[in-house]
């Protein structure tokens, strides 16, 4: 049974590593129970953005994502 699996992996993960797993598989399960109350609606943006949105990226954060 795949809920065995996954307890078997957790049971190796380090004591200090569960609290990022936990944080993981809580946020994973709200993500599902809000895709099913709320309907995403793709492209729409509420608010405004600020003008520095559209400012360029400093060339040190550039290099990051090269």
């Amino acid at each position: 049974m795949l809920i065995q699996k996954i307890v078997q992996e957790l049971q190796d993960i380090p004591e200090d590593k569960l609290a990022e797993i936990y944080d993981l598989i809580h946020y994973f399960r709200l993500g599902l129970s809000q895709e099913r109350t709320q309907p995403r609606t793709p492209g729409l943006l509420k608010g405004k953005l600020g003008d520095a949105f559209f400012e360029p990226l400093p060339e040190d954060e550039l290099q990051q994502w090269e």
